[in-house]
């Protein structure tokens, strides 16, 4: 009976310490009519002058075939974002290919793991879908890895090898974010002092000097929770898990092997 009341409650100690996991990994659902409402309907045309947007958001921009079209977005630790982009090609035009580029706070290229992150569109085609899925953000990386880091990051989206014919037509364009959150599968032993922001090392200083810095934030765009909000993941959960296994296995081990006590005949000073 002490050891089936002992797996009881370890058993619902551990429905406690699920349950707050399973409702943090829960997606939210969300309105995209009213999500979308004030997404950014144009692109930059440079890394310093990329269209800030937000994850979940479609955001739009019209251009021309042959032009740089740039965005920027934030993504943060434990995150494996996935980006797409639709291209409006206009009714008459030849073949036409179209990609898009990821690049990290560093300005580095970032790989896809999968997608069709450069496709070509035959002469007639209405429009064209790219999409990039990158690696899993990390926390933290060796200096000389090209690992995804925290930050901002950077979408370039342009046509490849374009004729001279086609070279100024105009395009329309859609461009999303959405990310995955991977939880503590991707936690690491450490993590950066600050994220790759443009301007973060300018605004920090100016924080730490306690003066109104009139100095420009190249970046203001952040998570919907900060940076670092995922520091809670299921890797805590199955520490618990561990441990507490660890103590019932203890537990058992040790009724099952102190037999049944003192026997009856044997007095007890023998």
């Amino acid at each position: 009976m002490r050891i089936t009341s002992v797996l009881s409650s370890s058993l619902l100690m551990l429905g406690l310490a699920v349950a707050p996991a399973a409702a943090d990994s829960s997606p939210t659902p969300t309105d995209s009519a009213s999500a979308d409402a004030d997404a950014p309907t144009r692109a930059g045309t440079s890394f310093r002058t990329a269209t800030e947007i937000e994850q979940g958001r479609t955001a739009t921009a019209s251009g021309s075939t042959g032009d740089y079209l740039y965005w920027s977005f934030p993504a943060d630790s434990g995150q494996r974002p996935t980006v797409k982009a639709t291209v409006k090609l206009p009714q008459t035009h030849a073949t036409q290919t179209w990609q898009i580029d990821v690049y990290d706070g560093l300005r580095r290229r970032q790989s896809c793991q999968y997608g069709s992150q450069t496709r070509t569109a035959a002469a007639g085609v209405a429009d064209v879908e790219l999409a990039c899925t990158l690696r899993t953000v990390r926390a933290w990386s060796e200096a000389w890895a090209n690992d995804p880091l925290p930050g901002t990051y950077y979408l370039r989206l342009t046509a490849v090898g374009v004729g001279t014919a086609d070279l100024g037509l105009p395009v329309s364009t859609e461009v999303r974010v959405d990310s995955k959150d991977i939880g503590g599968a991707a936690a690491v032993d450490g993590s950066l002092a600050e994220p790759l922001v443009p301007g973060i090392a300018v605004k920090s200083q100016a924080d730490e000097d306690g003066s109104k810095d009139s100095s420009p934030v190249l970046s203001a765009i952040e998570p919907e929770d900060g940076w670092a909000s995922g520091w809670w993941s299921d890797r805590w959960v199955w520490t618990v898990i561990g441990g507490a296994l660890a103590a019932l296995a203890g537990v058992g081990g040790y009724a099952l092997t102190r037999g049944s006590g003192r026997p009856s005949r044997v007095p007890p000073g023998a």
